[in-house]
């Protein structure tokens, strides 16, 4: 028998858009890629011939380009279900006209190789094959990859334009059955510079990170700034679903050496990346980054085999018992899990990891706090009370593992906007989340006065201002000398220190009144020296 060389099997798999998308029956399951990898050409064309099409189902994770297919004038043609919501699919989701598929996104390959999400044609945009006739899935391996691999067919649009990634990121010619030829700039995805509250949140940020610490950032302005604020960090390294524009900064700054990874050292590992096109020529033939699928990027498993793996996410509000609301306004589905959960646990896991939820104190301008009593009626849920770790605001750190709902109520209010620093309580206390005489916070804590300082012995000490939830700190402190020094210490004979007298000394103002503790830290948790 014959070997028909790959050469010969792409010319003749090379046809117009129009030709190639013929494959598409009516009924069926259309996959189109991910992120900055749509296939521009083949989803214009798909919308030009809506008519030869009924009841097809558009599959795809989240695209930076238009999405024709959920204008109302499709609805018999075409029906929308994204695995995570962008600007161009959120109208179409909100009026019924697309749906949304509330997964985790290390879960969702599984739903193709299992086959209970069938794909009868993927359409997917690849890079020019090599002399061995392997493309490059480019910017998006994600689930673009196991979705290709598990449908029944698979469209290419081939793109000159489209970055050569390595790692598992390959697809042979002979597993495409078209081939379609575009000579087109890739999706850029720019985000606004941060203003001043997300600085000043990456600033807080930049305090959880310790030299060595392996990173994942989420989607979004407030993750993808605190890579500006991590410049005097040695030897950073990268886990992360998406690679955005901040991280070849710190590259090239000498940062991020990946040189302390636990897993895959010396390796950026992503799944998708989406940016300029600065850093779409950085990632081209680039050997210090690997892409992978997501369900290894993202399977928890694997992100806890990165020691210091710090996580950081963003959010649209967080409760004072510490669930955390990402994906809708409302009932207004508005973005999707993602990542967020997958990262969250996988660095909890994680020896000395940090699972870090980042969000403004508040929104619409200020007359809103995204630090609420209860979410909205009809917020979903996505990381719950028991999954979160560190709440950050521009106001500072709440840590909440493993603190009671009146500990979490007390550091997520210290960490709100002023502006609704006396509601909080006073709302809390309706819920019995705070006691009845809980003094409000008094002022915005100087995070600039921490310092950390060696004593004699070696043990390093941490000084900083008192806060209010050092209550329960500044109690064992009090119990913790026998009641002879007790009397040396206070010149009287104080025989308790309930909450009613010692919340005035950890509520202070910090402007007229100032206390400074030394704390002893072993990871998360401190004890008051």
């Amino acid at each position: 028998m014959e070997t028909v060389p790959w050469q010969q099997r792409y010319s003749d798999k090379v046809k117009t858009a129009r030709q190639a998308l013929r494959i598409i029956e009516r009924g069926d399951s259309v996959f189109i890629g991910s992120g900055a990898a749509e296939p521009q050409l083949l989803v214009a064309e798909l919308a030009k011939m809506s008519m030869e099409f009924a009841d097809t189902e558009i599959v795809h994770l989240w695209t930076l380009g238009l999405a024709p297919y959920t204008q109302p004038k499709f609805k018999c043609q075409f029906r929308h279900n994204a695995f995570f919501i962008g600007d161009n699919v959120r109208q179409a989701v909100a009026e019924g006209l697309a749906d949304y598929t509330p997964i985790f996104l290390s879960e969702i390959p599984q739903l193709f190789i299992s086959g209970r999400r069938h794909v009868d044609v993927a359409l997917i945009q690849v890079t020019p094959p090599n002399e061995h006739g392997f493309c490059s899935y480019g910017v998006s391996v994600d689930i673009v990859k196991p979705a290709a691999e598990h449908a029944n067919w698979v469209i290419a649009e081939v793109n000159p334009q489209m970055p050569w990634t390595l790692g598992d990121s390959f697809v042979h010619v002979n597993s495409i059955d078209a081939l379609v030829e575009n000579d087109t700039p890739i999706l850029e995805l720019r985000y606004p510079e941060p203003d001043e509250i997300a600085k000043q949140i990456g600033e807080n940020i930049a305090r959880l990170i310790d030299d060595g610490a392996t990173l994942q950032m989420g989607i979004g302005t407030i993750p993808d700034s605190i890579l500006a604020s991590l410049h005097n960090k040695r030897d950073l390294g990268i886990h992360t679903e998406m690679l955005s524009d901040g991280v070849t900064e710190l590259v090239e700054a000498g940062v991020i050496t990946n040189a302390k990874k636990t897993l895959h050292r010396g390796k950026i590992i992503a799944s998708f990346v989406m940016g300029t096109k600065r850093l779409y020529d950085w990632v081209d033939h680039n050997p210090f980054i690997e892409f992978h699928p997501s369900h290894y990027v993202n399977d928890p498993f694997v992100v806890s085999q990165n020691d210091n793996m710090v996580a950081i996410n963003s959010a649209l509000e967080v409760d004072l018992t510490g669930q955390v609301c990402s994906d809708s306004i409302g009932y207004l589905f508005y973005s999707g899990i993602g990542g967020q959960v997958d990262m969250i646990r996988g660095s909890a896991r994680s020896k000395g990891g940090k699972p870090v939820i980042a969000l403004p104190s508040t929104a619409q301008d200020g007359t809103v706090s995204r630090i609420v009593s209860r979410l909205c009626e009809g917020a979903g849920v996505v990381t719950t009370r028991g999954d979160v770790h560190y709440v950050v605001t521009e106001y500072g750190t709440a840590y909440l593992h493993g603190k009671n709902i009146r500990e979490r109520a007390l550091a997520l209010i210290n960490i709100a906007h002023p502006d609704f620093r006396k509601q909080l309580p006073d709302e809390a206390k309706v819920r019995k989340y705070a006691f009845v005489d809980q003094l409000p916070p008094l002022g915005v804590y100087p995070a600039e006065l921490e310092k950390r300082v060696t004593l004699r012995d070696g043990t390093e000490v941490l000084l900083r201002p008192i806060k209010p939830t050092d209550e329960r700190m500044e109690q064992e402190l009090f119990y913790s000398p026998s009641d002879r020094s007790i009397y040396r210490r206070s010149f009287s004979s104080i025989g308790a220190m309930p909450h009613e007298r010692v919340q005035y000394y950890t509520t202070i103002d910090y402007e007229d009144q100032i206390a400074i503790v030394a704390i002893l830290e072993d990871g998360s948790e401190e004890q008051m020296i």
